[in-house]
């Protein structure tokens, strides 16, 4: 007999490599696009996600698929259609992109989670004792069998009232017993279960503060207008992204809250990202304060497995209306996608550092494109490309210059620190500073981008310091835990009582990091609680809830702690913020370093009073004339931003010009510089005038993690001449050969040159 018919469909799987595999399918019942599939690679079953079907393949054999997984897509046309781009923009294989955009137990091929439903037993045959007009005599009957079992009789009552229900809500309803009460049910053949694919994630709990001050809050004109404003650009024909550019505590979160209000009551579905998981708690809260009557959730890497998994499929079948999420979020299918939110804008944590190299908010604001709706951007430091966009009118632009109520913004003021005596990085005056505002009953924040005790730890009698084996770098000494750890690759090695050079054990540190001063606090004011926040810190589960709750009682305390302390807190007492190391950024190789400086600033100042009390802000420095802080205490942040752009139109730098950097590392050093350096010469030869190579050069860490690291920046004029000269480029560096496990990335339009 003749072999039946096949169609050849191609598939995606999570390989990096840069192609997609045919296979075959029977074509009475092919799988659609955006389906999972179970294929043969080699001798093993893999998980792939249909692309195409009834394709024209080169192959005259193929292998058959060995399973469908899903009877209707996970990634939606839409969503096919921008992980496609995401894959050709950022030079990355299509496979990795596409299951990127998926929860990990989807990546792994297993089933889409089963929801337990349970409900009356309607079918039931049981003869009624009583009699009860007010219900039928199945009603009747059950009561009767229950009247010995109030919880269980409670349990049956709520189900005949509110028909099929989930084990959350009953779980709400009747606490952690609740199971066995249903099981009693069960068996006594009151009640019935069903198992359903678990594409709606219903609430954990019904939100009880909609009546609350912040739900309730009375919106100051300007607020008012900027929502007049976001929703005459919402309903727009030719839809524009819309950046609000609001001072801190200028109440931008209840601009998000009100201007989306209209679009959820039409039944379409909202999209809020925020750069870190410490920002959603304290947004979804808002969230649900405002809007009690939508379902809400979170969407991060730290939620279980099961719990993202079931948010996502929530968000996909349309049960979700609101989902607050980071950077990974942007690729959540959502059935009736209404608008997206982008909080915090700036901040450099919506571009990914490692695998998939895409950045978060452009990857935002083109699937709002594609779909053509409302996107907003908010931020009280918007990035330079944002406002380089809103120069150019490619962006609608709306200030928000106020705090609402009787705070404004604090005074900001340059110490210059040349001539006065440091303990810890910390000034006499800052001390005498503390001290006045605690006097007050208020609270004080120090702010030092730098955790551990110490920098570095060192030998005064050889000069020795502890270095990492595998960065040749310098490691931080943290005194709490008894190590010095390298901040690169994590290694950690214990702390000797002697130099392991000369035995001198008059080891000693220099420079100052959080940890350190902690101590030094607490030995001038040993009767205030000093609150560290940092990643050390903060690693517990539940710690920095602790933290920011002893915080939100208002007792003066002293705050010290990193960037973790910059954004979306609201610390009403807090009066005083130091910032105690300015000039570290002013003069970095890295050219981004000073508009991460400024950001740096405004928001850690953003911190300060934002109660009734006038709020003060100190940095202290040993360059109190140097440009950028001059302008930044007189102009601002919009006029600074101005001045950084010029300096970034002279050297065509980002967001004027356009950028790619190729990362080489091997353990060999020379394995790492002879591939780049065969390369570069390749890619030079296809170089024109618009495009140019610098390198191959040493990285700025040129060995972390015991892997020697090279680079070539690539730059250009426009985006354009970038990506034609990359695409002719890009199947050069596909076929490089490489020799002693040389690794290479691709970063398109990079932040980080690390």
């Amino acid at each position: 007999m003749p072999d039946s018919p096949s169609i050849a469909i191609r598939v995606a799987i999570q390989r990096p490599i840069h192609k997609l595999l045919d296979y075959s399918c029977d074509p009475k019942s092919p799988p659609t696009p955006g389906c999972r599939v179970k294929v043969s690679l080699g001798n093993y079953p893999i998980t792939g996600i249909v692309v195409e079907t009834d394709v024209e393949s080169e192959f005259s054999e193929l292998k058959p698929i060995l399973e469908i997984l899903d009877q209707t897509p996970l990634l939606d046309n839409e969503m096919l259609k921008l992980l496609d781009w995401a894959s050709r923009y950022y030079f990355y294989p299509k496979g990795e992109v596409l299951f990127h955009a998926l929860p990990k137990n989807l990546r792994k091929g297993n089933k889409p989670p089963q929801l337990t439903l349970w409900s009356i037993n309607q079918n039931a045959e049981i003869e009624a004792k009583t009699t009860d007009k007010r219900h039928p005599p199945t009603f009747a009957a059950f009561l009767d069998q229950l009247k010995r079992s109030p919880k269980q009789s409670e349990l049956f009552q709520y189900l005949w009232e509110n028909g099929e229900t989930d084990g959350i809500q009953l779980q709400n309803q009747f606490g952690d017993h609740w199971r066995s009460y249903i099981n009693q049910l069960m068996k006594k053949e009151c009640v019935v279960s069903r198992e359903i694919d678990a594409d709606y994630f219903p609430r954990k709990k019904v939100f009880k503060h909609a009546s609350s001050s912040k739900a309730t809050l009375i919106l100051t004109d300007e607020q008012q207008q900027c929502i007049k404003q976001i929703k005459k650009h919402f309903a727009e024909d030719e839809l524009k992204p819309i950046l609000l550019h609001g001072i801190t505590g200028s109440g931008k979160t209840e601009v998000y809250l009100n201007a989306v209000k209209s679009l959820l009551a039409d039944g379409k579905q909202i999209l809020v990202l925020v750069p870190e998981i410490g920002l959603t708690p304290q947004l979804l809260s808002r969230f649900q304060q405002f809007y009690p009557q939508y379902s809400i959730v979170s969407l991060h890497s730290a939620l279980s497995d099961g719990d993202r998994t079931r948010a996502w499929l929530g968000a996909k079948s349309g049960a979700i209306q609101i989902i607050i999420g980071t950077r990974s979020a942007v690729f959540t299918p959502m059935k009736n996608l209404g608008a997206i939110i982008i909080d915090e804008e700036h901040d450099a944590s919506f571009k990914q550092q490692e695998g998939f190299l895409y950045q978060g908010r452009d990857m935002a604001i083109k699937r709002a494109f594609d779909a053509q709706i409302p996107i907003l951007l908010g931020s009280a430091t918007p990035s330079l490309e944002t406002f380089h966009n809103a120069e150019q009118q490619k962006y609608h632009y709306l200030r928000l210059d106020n705090r609402p109520g009787s705070s404004n913004p604090p005074d900001l003021v340059l110490q210059d620190i040349r001539s006065l005596p440091l303990e810890a990085g910390i000034s006499n005056l800052m001390l005498t500073e503390i001290r006045q505002h605690l006097n007050n009953h208020n609270q004080v924040m120090l702010f030092l981008n730098r955790r551990g005790f110490s920098p570095v730890l060192m030998c005064p009698n050889c000069n020795w310091h502890a270095t990492c084996n595998n960065c040749d770098l310098g490691m931080t000494y943290h005194a709490s835990a008894g190590k010095v750890i390298c901040h690169h690759c994590a290694l950690e090695n214990p702390i000797s009582s002697q130099c392991p050079e000369c035995n001198s054990t008059k080891l000693t540190t220099l420079g100052q990091g959080t940890e350190r001063i902690e101590a030094v606090l607490k030995s001038h004011f040993p009767d205030v609680p000093i609150i560290r926040i940092d990643r050390d810190s903060t690693s517990k589960k539940g710690s920095l809830e602790k933290k920011l709750h002893t915080i939100s009682e208002g007792n003066p305390v002293i705050l010290v702690g990193t960037q973790m302390l910059t954004k979306g807190h609201d610390f009403p007492k807090l009066t005083l913020v130091g910032i105690l190391d300015v000039d570290q950024a002013l003069f970095s190789v890295d050219y981004r370093s000073q508009e991460r400086l400024v950001q740096q600033v405004i928001q850690v100042a953003g911190r300060a009073g934002r109660g009734t009390d006038k709020g003060r802000v100190i940095l202290q420095t040993t360059q109190p004339q140097h440009p950028l802080l001059m302008n930044l205490l007189s102009q601002g942040y919009s006029e600074t931003a101005k001045q950084l752009l010029n300096e970034r139109t002279l050297w065509n730098y980002p967001p004027i010009g356009s950028q790619a950097l190729i990362r080489v590392n091997a353990i060999d050093e020379q394995n790492a510089f002879s591939f780049l350096r065969s390369l570069s010469e390749k890619l030079k030869e296809l170089q024109n005038e618009s495009v140019e190579l610098l390198g191959p050069m040493p990285s700025p860490i040129a060995r972390r993690a015991n892997r020697y690291r090279f680079q070539v920046l690539l730059s250009a004029k426009n985006r354009r001449d970038l990506h034609v000269f990359l695409t002719n480029g890009f199947p050069i560096l596909v076929k490089a050969r490489k020799l002693g496990g040389v690794r290479w990335n691709l970063d398109i339009d990079p932040t980080d040159f690390i």
